[in-house]
């Protein structure tokens, strides 16, 4: 069974605040948006308390969310960052070409990054994503540094809200 700082447990308690979010929202009826399980072939089971204790990754997932707000089909993947740079090893080729093709349809895709020293939640845009993309792919740096942010998508907490990422989602739909 895993443990509490276990790989395969990161990003959980940004999910926990991100799914608290999306009900609030949805009570609002502001949005409706979906987690995606990453589908899994259970191995080994323990029959006396019914819990799988192996298994293995069906197919590479592509983003932790899916759904609509107010009609705008959106995607986007919860990620968590200890320091201020942000390795870009942690998004994967086929994520970006699913949020690319996402765009190219129509929707709005993006990151929430906790940064996580920082107390911080930051709305990376898919476009801003495909400038540090392009420039690793080019040779440069593999990452990005806290300085390269953009301040007008920092995330503030507010009531019952813990992420309201739906105001830097206005102001990305107001820029494009």
């Amino acid at each position: 069974m895993a443990t509490w700082n276990s790989r395969g447990l990161r990003g959980s308690t940004l999910e926990d605040l991100i799914n608290r979010t999306n009900e609030k929202y949805l009570e609002g009826h502001l949005c409706l948006i979906q987690k995606i399980p990453t589908p899994i072939t259970p191995v080994e089971f323990d029959k006396d308390s019914r819990t799988i204790r192996l298994a293995y990754f069906d197919q590479k997932s592509t983003v932790d969310y899916i759904g609509t707000v107010q009609g705008i089909p959106v995607c986007f993947d919860a990620k968590e960052c200890a320091s201020d740079t942000f390795a870009l090893s942690n998004i994967h080729p086929h994520q970006v070409a699913f949020m690319e093709e996402f765009e190219r349809q129509g929707g709005v895709a993006f990151f929430i990054i906790y940064y996580t020293g920082r107390n911080l939640f930051y709305y990376l845009r898919f476009k801003k994503l495909l400038e540090f993309w392009v420039r690793k792919e080019e040779g440069g740096r593999k990452s990005f540094r806290f300085e390269e942010t953009e301040e007008e998508y920092f995330i503030k907490p507010r009531g019952s809200l813990l992420v309201p990422y739906l105001d830097a989602l206005n102001t990305d739909l107001k820029l494009r």
